[in-house]
């Protein structure tokens, strides 16, 4: 048996564990920096195969930083793990999937490590979702000094790693001043005229901005009773585009246009980040072809294999402007089901679905074993990764 088919060997031998861990995740919804009980059986788990784990990461309670290093040159594989459910509709992301996969992987490959050489770090990574841990992560450089980082995607098609949009999260609240709505509105001034006013600027916008451009939005706290001119009210608006650059420009005009709206109806105003930002999505091609390429050595054929598209934003890209990473999706499901919908949740929850998360480990540990074992590979990855990163305008 070759080297990688023993890293294969390994995920098969252990299938039965992870997809029990992954149920029980999947059957204990938990939300962003909540995650405590995925956290405990994560940890554990790694623990279990030889991992040493450090817990709450950054003052992160839920994260988890887990290391295997055998002492001996060879590059530093990052593999991501999220596992934060979202309201109402539970894991309808598949987050459940997504850290048994890179677990997964990361035990295969760990049975072979001593051999070829190398360190390999599981990431914990909380509250995707909304705060997303790897922004702090990425900030504080803990991708520095990574070779490169893994992670895959639950789906209905199998899809090349592809792009994201940077986004920003803003929140604007207005300060008016109240009156009765009908003896006295000339003494009020009205807070949610000023929201209104925010939101008829914002749609002219939308007409001048780039075609890559998403701005959408919520009024979030509008009065308490018709009767009463409001003194108070606010929204709550995702900023989004191709790139950081273009999307830190979005921001200002919106910022523009909150002032606007205050002047035009007497409130003052003020404005904040209320989630991180995420940057975009930096494919390293070098590296996602050796993902697609273990793809139809397992079996699929290649006209199955999607050209990676945007759907939303992710976190991973602020670890993507630091080391070279891919984010592929895998099939789990045979009829086209959105993510974030109930229909997806009930089938992210099925034995086919449980198979198929062993399949996508299987991938991430081919992957990074190629790259392990090939330092032509590995230079061609890191220099595809300082040209694009070099490139960037940040």
């Amino acid at each position: 048996m070759s080297l990688k088919q023993h890293v294969l060997s390994t995920i098969n031998e252990h299938s039965d564990a992870f997809k029990t861990i992954s149920r029980y995740i999947g059957e204990h919804p938990e939300l962003g920096n909540a995650e405590f009980l995925a956290a405990a059986k994560l940890t554990e788990e790694l623990e279990r195969h030889g991992f040493s784990v450090e817990r709450g990461v950054l003052d992160i309670e839920t994260s988890f930083l887990a290391t295997y290093t055998t002492g001996k040159p060879g590059p530093t594989i990052a593999f991501l793990a999220e596992y934060d459910a979202l309201p109402e509709v539970s894991h309808a992301c598949g987050h459940h999937l997504i850290c048994m996969m890179s677990i997964g992987a990361a035990v295969g490959l760990r049975s072979v490590i001593d051999e070829i050489g190398g360190t390999i770090r599981v990431y914990g990574t909380p509250a995707e979702e909304t705060n997303g841990a790897k922004v702090t992560m990425a900030a504080a450089g803990m991708f520095d000094d990574c070779d490169f980082a893994l992670m895959a995607h639950p789906y209905h098609s199998f899809e090349k790693s592809g792009s994201s949009l940077a986004m920003d999260a803003l929140h604007f609240e207005f300060f008016g001043k109240n009156a009765h709505a009908a003896a006295n509105p000339h003494e009020g001034i009205n807070a949610l005229d000023a929201v209104l006013q925010l939101f008829n600027s914002i749609n002219a916008l939308r007409q001048q901005s780039r075609s890559d451009a998403r701005i959408h939005g919520i009024i979030d706290h509008g009065g308490t009773a018709p009767n009463v001119i409001p003194d108070y009210a606010s929204a709550k608006f995702y900023a989004r585009s191709a790139t950081r650059a273009y999307t830190n420009e979005l921001v200002e005009k919106l910022k523009r246009c909150a002032e606007g709206a205050a002047l035009q109806t007497g409130c003052t105003w003020q404005w904040n980040n209320y989630q991180y930002s995420y940057d975009e999505l930096l494919t390293n091609e070098t590296l996602s072809d050796v993902f697609t390429s273990n793809l139809i050595a397992g079996g699929i054929v290649p006209e199955e294999i999607t050209v990676g598209k945007d759907h939303g934003s992710l976190d991973l890209g602020n670890v993507s402007l630091r080391c070279p990473a891919i984010h592929p999706y895998v099939k789990i499901v045979e009829e086209r089901l959105i993510l974030h919908t109930v229909e997806f949740r009930n089938a992210a929850m099925t034995e086919r679905a449980l198979e198929l998360m062993i399949f996508g480990a299987k991938m991430l540990a081919a992957t990074a074993y190629d790259v392990c074992t090939s330092p032509e590979l590995l230079s061609r990855i890191r220099e595809e990764f300082n040209h694009s990163v070099g490139g960037q305008t940040r």
